[in-house]
């Protein structure tokens, strides 16, 4: 997410049908977690405040933010419940919600320490030996790809968890797994690749990204498209965001780059 899942948070959403929102609108109404740096805070200060900022400006609009913790019900609450038009982050593949073209396409990233083992694969043999952390959802069975990667392995004794709801009184709750390979906790980090490269980045001394090299690993995905989701209704208002992230993909690419967002090619598998 976000989240997904990076990120992955939006995947127990439900969906219902509301009105269909007026083109040429002077507001673009928008749901945003205000807690989830490098995505969005209710400063602003998040990438997708910036490429929303963009998006409206495009569309001769102003951005009017609806604030909510990007955790389940999220959708349901926000989007479905005629709170907003438009959620920025979401998957491609997502159910429930008619969705822009990819703005941006990313990976799952190994996050080490400088002077450690930099796996590329999950198949590394560090990843037996070091102390691995993983982001995870709950225990429904609603897990991000690396935890099912690495248990599908047998990789599970030197395992630790980081749940993705972590305290949301403290800033950006996703990154304390980060926090962990900083401090020592652990040695490798898996995190979805937006979180991964603005937090390693900011770390100090910085820490090592490294994307995950297969984006399929047996039939999981370990790379998502990302784009803009509206209710289904919103088709006209669906179509002039496609036009305005196509017209604008340079000044997004740019961006994403300056956040430290890995990217990977679209129209991978």
């Amino acid at each position: 997410m976000s989240s997904r899942f990076a990120d992955v948070t939006v995947l127990f959403l439900v969906a219902s049908l509301c009105a269909i929102r007026p083109l040429g609108a002077a507001e673009l109404r928008v749901c945003s977690d205000p807690n989830n740096l490098p995505f969005s805070n209710e400063h602003l200060e998040g990438f997708e405040n910036e490429i929303v900022t963009l998006i409206a400006r495009e569309l001769h609009s102003t951005p009017v933010y609806t604030w909510r913790a990007q955790r389940r019900g999220f959708l349901r609450e926000t989007l479905k419940a005629d709170r907003c038009d438009v959620v920025a982050g979401l998957p491609s593949g997502i159910e429930g919600v008619a969705l822009t073209r990819p703005y941006y396409r990313s990976t799952y990233a190994f996050v080490t320490r400088s002077d450690g083992k930099h796996p590329t694969s999950f198949d590394d043999q560090v990843l037996r030996r070091a102390i691995v952390g993983v982001q995870l959802v709950g225990d429904d069975g609603h897990n991000p790809p690396p935890a099912e990667a690495l248990a599908r392995r047998g990789i599970t004794e030197n395992v630790r968890g980081y749940h993705l709801y972590a305290d949301y009184s403290h800033p950006n709750p996703p990154a304390r797994i980060i926090d962990a390979v900083a401090g020592g906790d652990i040695d490798i980090g898996i995190v979805w690749g937006p979180t991964a490269g603005y937090f390693a980045a900011r770390a100090d001394p910085p820490l090592h990204v490294e994307p995950v090299l297969n984006q399929l690993d047996g039939q999981m995905p370990m790379a998502f498209d990302i784009a803009f989701g509206v209710r289904h209704a919103d088709k006209a208002l669906r179509d002039a965001l496609d036009a305005a992230l196509a017209k604008n993909r340079t000044a997004i690419l740019a961006i994403l780059t300056r956040y430290n967002v890995p990217l990977v090619p679209a129209g991978a598998p």
